[in-house]
């Protein structure tokens, strides 16, 4: 049976190697904890319909390598998503350092417009604890990027990172902040009908295929 969305959403995930963002897709796809993660090599996929604000979302999610010899590969999954998770390991000081590395690439080759979540992942050790919620919380607020730490171990807060991108994105939809007939907007529409009701009044609809590719 085909599955039917209102809206598909293009995510990515990125952040340094060794934060947890293969585990963190995995847990909010299968509801478990992957334990025998490597590195990710290159690029890896997976999707999920969840429903947000009385819609049907379909979240497709790229999660990026970390080490820097993919860098030139993962970069090119960047063009055209609406959205990302922004990981760093709170036991890890140093990808934290590396954060602002990686908003500039989301921003520079997906979309000034992405909207990010910040996610401190690894909330379960905090006993090695590196990173303070306060200090990240303060980067997140001069960088305009919501901020939640996580646990792909424990599962807490990682549907809620999901589902709090995709909420944005579908408020900045129907303010008309965010266009999804634009080419590279990383939305697509899921039923045309709905295609009709987001046309401004006096405008000619026109329909146009939108290559996600």
């Amino acid at each position: 049976m085909s599955e039917t969305y209102d809206f598909l959403f293009k995510f990515l995930v990125i952040g340094s190697a060794g934060t947890g963002k293969s585990c963190l897709l995995h847990q909010f796809i299968e509801n478990k904890f992957k334990q025998d993660s490597n590195h990710t090599i290159g690029v890896e996929f997976g999707s999920k319909v969840v429903n947000v604000g009385g819609k049907t979302v379909k979240l497709q999610i790229w999660d990026t390598a970390g080490q820097e010899r993919f860098r030139s590969v993962t970069r090119s999954y960047y063009r055209g998503a609406a959205g990302a998770l922004l990981v760093y390991d709170i036991t890890s000081r140093e990808t934290y350092n590396a954060l602002t590395n990686w908003l500039t690439d989301a921003r520079t080759l997906a979309s000034p417009n992405i909207v990010i979540i910040l996610c401190g992942n690894k909330k379960d050790l905090d006993a090695d604890r590196e990173v303070t919620f306060l200090e990240a919380s303060r980067f997140a607020q001069e960088n305009e990027l919501m901020f939640l730490e996580t646990s792909a171990l424990t599962g807490e807060n990682v549907e809620e990172a999901f589902l709090k991108c995709a909420r944005t994105i579908l408020n900045k939809i129907e303010s008309g902040e965010l266009d999804p007939e634009r080419m590279g907007s990383g939305i697509q529409y899921g039923d045309a009908s709905l295609r009709q009701l987001r046309q401004p009044r006096g405008t000619q609809t026109q329909t146009r295929q939108q290559c996600n590719c």
